[in-house]
């Protein structure tokens, strides 16, 4: 490295000064450590290794880490959205899988929150999310729901939409009974056309009897779907199995699927912002090409690139200075 350098002045930590850390946990977040390396050089003349990245990158991805414990034992104040109170508040949560050299493909959960206030229309029919806070976790559902539930638990007007996944409802059950739950619809509608392709080998009719009953999801009618799904005798073993599966996702999820309600009181029904999270937050920069991830690594970085798309970088600033 060049110690001439305006931003490689030594400051105690690394050798390297705090503004150029920062620099470094900038492009490590967004780049693979090896590509981080060549555009720091290319645009500064500053020469610092991808294995010096890396160690920087990954030990402010564990202060990161270590201040998630702060927040669970109340030490320290959780970020927050700028929004009222009353203001509804979605919480959206799915897991995806990161290549790990222990464990091979491991589930990285991801947490997103964002206010009503911060949907942007950005065309007909169609909405931005502006800001959101995002929480991620490698580990098991207690430990992702152990440092989500402080960012989640202050608002109080909250609203769950997720998948079928129990683990899901089961949190939100015991944790936030007083949220509202919302089972995403487009698995709903996913679910039951898992059955109907298997059933109805006319396509015609088929799409019928899906628009017949999706209709009847949109008005608030799933009680009778469900009690009519019942009451069908499939004509297949494969369709009797796609059956029985729809019909107890649905009688398990009743409450969670009115929809001609939650989009009357102005709720959101579909949880494709935590999908695009995932893919946002996670695989844009850790299911790149040859990538195999050390579990401690992967954390962190994921800590590092929620610190960045939460908008809350000021964060890890303060960590880098208090290091300086």
């Amino acid at each position: 490295m060049n110690k001439s350098h305006v931003m490689s002045g030594h400051t105690g930590t690394f050798g390297i000064s705090a503004k150029l850390q920062e620099i470094m946990c900038l492009l490590s977040q967004g780049l693979v450590f090896e590509e981080s390396e060549e555009v720091l050089r290319e645009l500064t003349g500053v020469d610092i290794s991808a294995k010096q990245f890396q160690r920087i990158s990954e030990h402010y991805g564990k202060e990161l880490e270590e201040l998630g414990s702060s927040y669970q034992s109340g030490d320290k104040d959780t970020p927050e959205l700028s929004v009222d109170r009353e203001e509804p508040v979605y919480v959206m949560v799915d897991g995806s899988m990161v290549l790990t050299r222990e464990d091979s493909w491991k589930e990285m959960k991801v947490g997103r929150l964002y206010s009503e206030s911060a949907r942007v229309p950005v065309q007909k029919g169609r909405t931005e999310v502006a800001d959101s806070l995002y929480v991620c976790t490698l580990g098991n559902n207690k430990d992702f729901f152990r440092k989500l539930d402080p960012y989640v638990e202050c608002y109080s007007h909250k609203i769950i939409i997720a998948d079928g996944a129990k683990w899901i409802w089961n949190w939100a059950d015991d944790f936030h009974s007083d949220a509202i739950q919302i089972l995403d619809f487009f698995h709903a509608v996913e679910k039951l056309g898992a059955y109907a392709v298997l059933a109805y080998k006319d396509e015609q009719e088929r799409t019928r009897w899906m628009e017949e009953q999706i209709g009847r999801l949109k008005n608030d009618q799933v009680e009778s779907l469900a009690a009519d799904l019942k009451n069908i005798q499939a004509t297949t073993s494969q369709a009797d199995k796609a059956l029985k599966e729809v019909t107890a996702y649905y009688q398990s999820n009743i409450k969670r699927m009115k929809y001609k309600t939650f989009l009357l009181n102005g709720y959101l029904i579909g949880s494709g912002a935590i999908e695009s999270a995932h893919r946002n937050v996670i695989q844009q920069r850790m299911k790149l090409s040859g990538q195999r991830w050390s579990k401690d690594g992967a954390q962190r970085i994921a800590n590092i690139r929620a610190c960045k798309k939460s908008k809350t970088w000021k964060i890890l600033i303060e960590c880098i200075n208090n290091a300086a």
